[in-house]
């Protein structure tokens, strides 16, 4: 036959193209084979983690090499920053806070932290962070206090509404006369406000407080040690985002989900009716869709992330569906396993959501399903400290992907390439106020 081949070239080539069609429809590891999910399909793709980088976002040195400007000998009044909502987002505030306190020349007062049934919390700012520590750390930049002058303190702040307020002059121009006047305001920094427009002694004040002056207690601190200690190494924190509460706000529908998660999500929706139609279709193609659990555990194996991970969920007591990760990923533990019945009940909203944090910028690895105040903060601190294996999943390259039909290995191909060219780029691993671009 050998022979013959040589003789007829034409013939040797029909024959080899016959061998390799039957190779790939019989293999083991073909794309025809198993179900249009099986993790055989991809398994030649490497980790995503193995990756080299292009691109690292680190400190900028205007920032963290150069000493803070020098503070003005008098101050403008006393500014309370008064903090709404969950840990995370009420760090994200008082970070800002801090910038605006900067701008306006006024010396910091410790801030205020909403005492909220919803979340579970009564906690104190002094109850999570070490506030000796963070007066030392922001030395320089600008001037925090535990205590008011006994003038001042008898009286309630003046409540000056920042709603509106976007960047640097809406501040000087707008909050600094009730300032001046009142010599004592609280404030609850705007959502939308525009820190490019800061001075750089403004910036810099933000970025000591957010990512070095901000420490936990001693004792949280323990207690995350215990927790991170109890975890297998090496271990993946996943920051899974999949509570009823979240999936009413998103207004976002879905189907296959239990009766249980539906009757959940109905009863958080209140007047925020899902999308329906084409609408529904535009508005998940924008990546507004939280992932379910099922969709995390299909793009981490797209991915090539081993399903023995270990895997630490960083997430809220209320998370739904979480079987389809876990029937996966069989390795995936919770802080409500790992600690005593005692330590978990007696905690609040706060606490838990700092042990969270604890874990997830010491972890080998993080990923997040969502891109919240928690994973920014979470990505630029591992960035402060050099762990760059970090990955937020992209709910609008999922929700493209699987709009326009793709399934089985078409998909999982899709995804491992939008989320390489992510993690190779570093999109979104650090927030750009005080993190500068590296190229390697």
């Amino acid at each position: 036959m050998i022979e013959l081949m040589l003789k007829k070239p034409l013939l040797g080539i029909v024959v080899l193209l016959i061998v390799s069609l039957f190779l790939i429809l019989f293999s083991s590891s073909s794309p025809f084979s198993g179900t249009p999910y099986s993790i055989t399909s991809f398994s030649d793709r490497p980790e995503i983690w193995s990756l080299r980088r292009v691109v690292e976002w680190r400190p900028c040195k205007w920032w963290l090499q150069q000493p803070p400007s020098p503070l003005p000998v008098h101050s403008n009044g006393y500014i309370r920053v008064d903090c709404y909502g969950g840990l995370n987002q009420m760090r994200r505030d008082f970070c800002d806070g801090v910038g605006i306190a900067r701008l306006l020349n006024a010396t910091l007062v410790l801030p205020k932290f909403e005492v909220a049934a919803y979340w579970n919390e009564s906690s104190g700012f002094a109850d999570v962070f070490d506030v000796d520590y963070f007066i030392q750390e922001m030395n320089g930049y600008v001037k925090v206090v535990k205590d008011l002058p006994a003038d001042i303190a008898s009286k309630e702040p003046f409540r000056v509404d920042c709603s509106k307020r976007k960047g640097r002059f809406d501040y000087v121009e707008s909050v600094l006369p009730a300032l001046l006047e009142h010599r004592y305001i609280s404030m609850t920094p705007a959502m939308s406000q525009r820190r490019d427009r800061y001075p750089l002694h403004g910036k810099a004040a933000l970025c000591q407080a957010c990512y070095t002056a901000l420490r936990l207690t001693n004792s949280l601190e323990k207690k995350g040690l215990e927790l991170l200690q109890a975890i297998p190494k090496p271990f993946l924190s996943l920051h899974l985002r999949f509570e009823p509460d979240m999936v009413a706000y998103s207004q976002c529908e879905y189907f296959g989900l239990s009766s249980t998660s539906l009757k959940a999500i109905e009863a958080a929706r209140a007047d925020r009716k899902p999308w329906a139609g084409e609408a529904s279709r535009i508005w998940r193609n924008r990546g507004k869709c939280p992932l379910t659990p099922n969709e995390t555990a299909l793009i981490l194996q797209a991915l090539s992330v081993p399903t023995n991970t270990n895997i630490y969920l960083a997430a809220g007591d209320g998370l739904m569906e979480l079987e389809g990760l876990t029937s996966v990923y069989t390795n995936a533990v919770r802080k409500s396993t790992l600690l005593s019945d005692e330590d978990f009940t007696s905690m609040h909203g706060n606490t838990k959501a700092a042990l969270d944090y604890y874990v997830s910028i010491n972890s080998d690895y993080y990923i997040a399903t969502y891109f919240g105040n928690m994973d920014k903060m979470v990505a630029a601190i591992r960035a402060m400290k050099g762990l760059y294996k970090t990955l937020f999943l992209s709910r609008r390259a999922f929700a493209v992907f699987t709009s326009q039909g793709l399934r089985g290995e078409r998909l999982m191909e899709a995804l491992w390439k939008a989320h390489r060219d992510d993690f190779v780029m570093s999109r979104g691993s650090a927030l750009s106020d005080c993190f500068c671009e590296f190229q390697l």
